[in-house]
């Protein structure tokens, strides 16, 4: 009988290992098929680039362009399409080689690098760079934070250019986020599902109940840790509507959830908690906490000097439906240089 069972065990590690050494070889195989496709598009769209469209006759080229492309197709078949060389023709436009060798080291794909073709910033191209590289974003996540205007929303897109250039570097030196970067200005919390009427209750229920979905608006390095967190100070009881944890800061991170505008006693209220927490919640390695004030209402002067602030309590506005897109690039991108003028003045 025991031979029996070492024979089994030696039958089950066997499959094991061998298993093991399979999903490593294809997990490799793909890694390096997908640097090879993304240097092969660059490249093609690197020697068309130099080649043709320097003459600077842009029908000239566009013409080239075309008749490459059907002779591609007859010698190659599908998938070498006028649109489709004219997307690395783009790509060598946007990136140079150095940079697509740094994103097909950190796995993305040729579609993540689609989809990075449609920014002109360069800064806010690396952003989602080093997001999607953070964490693990793909494609359609990319798309759909490019659409809700992600980074324009960051408290990082309100600085200097050369303010943001170097803690974009900071990123991609020590693999962390830093609070600009993480924290917005707005969050969009259409997914939880409330009515038009609410009370703060009704919003902290509709968030715990779709947890996930909130998760997913406000990063996925937070962690839930709990709702109505009671504190004591004074024999007073205090709560803390939510309390998170983000893995990437190392911090404790206490939300607090407002309708109406944001008041400055808010501000006072949480700086007890932040206090608090500090003191007695606080765990070795970890940094100070973090608190995140979310109204309903407005974006008052309040809000945009205390987003300028190099504070730990940040303050946010929240859309339980999606907001008119035009209307909030029209907002963001007014906030983003009265931010700067701030910065520079």
């Amino acid at each position: 009988m025991e031979l029996e069972n070492a024979d089994t065990l030696g039958e089950v590690n066997l499959y094991s290992d061998v298993c093991h050494i399979i999903e490593g070889s294809r997990q490799r195989l793909a890694t390096t098929i997908n640097a090879e496709i993304c240097m092969m598009h660059w490249q093609i769209g690197k020697r068309i680039k130099e080649d043709v469209l320097y003459s600077q006759r842009a029908e000239y080229g566009k013409q080239v362009v075309k008749n490459l492309s059907i002779k591609l197709t007859a010698q190659f078949g599908k998938g070498w399409g006028y649109e489709k060389l004219k997307h690395c023709v783009r790509s060598a436009y946007l990136f140079s080689e150095d940079d697509i060798r740094y994103a097909v080291r950190t796995q993305l794909t040729w579609t993540h690098i689609r989809s990075l073709m449609s920014i002109n910033d360069c800064l806010k191209r690396q952003f989602y760079m080093e997001m999607i590289r953070l964490e693990h974003w793909d494609t359609r996540t990319l798309n759909d934070k490019i659409d809700s205007m992600f980074y324009e929303r960051t408290a990082l897109s309100r600085k200097p250019e050369e303010l943001i250039k170097q803690e974009l570097e900071q990123v991609q030196s020590t693999n962390t986020l830093t609070p600009d970067v993480v924290f917005r200005s707005s969050y969009f919390l259409d997914a939880i599902g409330l009515a038009d009427a609410y009370s703060e209750k009704d919003l902290e229920d509709a968030i715990l109940v779709n947890l996930q979905a909130f998760i997913k608006e406000i990063g996925s390095d937070f962690a839930f840790l709990d709702r109505q967190k009671r504190i004591t100070v004074d024999s007073t009881d205090y709560f803390i509507d939510l309390l998170f944890y983000h893995r990437g800061l190392r911090r404790l991170v206490a939300i607090d959830l407002k309708l109406g505008k944001f008041k400055p006693e808010h501000e006072g209220q949480m700086l007890l908690y932040l206090r608090y927490l500090n003191k007695n919640e606080r765990k070795e390695g970890e940094e100070s906490p973090i608190g995140l004030i979310l109204c309903s209402e407005g974006n008052t002067e309040h809000i945009e000097y205390l987003m300028l602030e190099d504070s730990n309590i940040k303050v946010a506005q929240y859309y339980t439906q999606l907001p008119d897109k035009n209307l909030l690039s029209e907002k963001l991108h007014r906030a983003i240089a009265i931010a700067r003028e701030h910065h520079q003045g």
